[in-house]
């Protein structure tokens, strides 16, 4: 995962970040990407990207270029993300 949203330059997108996973090879209802606007339009800080292992979620945050990737556990509704993110 690291690899792909780093391929996703320094500022990435929501719909970039998700056809980069999907295109890797992950399934598109298994991604979910945080918003890469606030509500008023203005950009965000970081835009992160999950991906559901089934058990566990691996996710990667973008932010000024840097990439971090990490794996939680699934919230209790087996998504990785509180909220709107597909």
């Amino acid at each position: 995962m690291e690899d792909t949203l780093r391929g996703a330059g320094p500022e990435p997108g929501q719909e970039t970040l998700r056809s980069r996973l999907v295109a890797a090879g992950v399934a598109s209802k298994a991604v979910e990407v945080s918003a890469s606007r606030t509500p008023t339009g203005l950009e965000v800080d970081a835009v992160e990207a999950a991906v559901s292992s089934g058990t566990e979620c691996v996710v990667g945050e973008v932010r000024d270029g840097r990439v971090t990737v990490t794996v939680l556990p699934l919230l209790a509704d087996g998504r990785c993300f509180a909220g709107d993110t597909r």
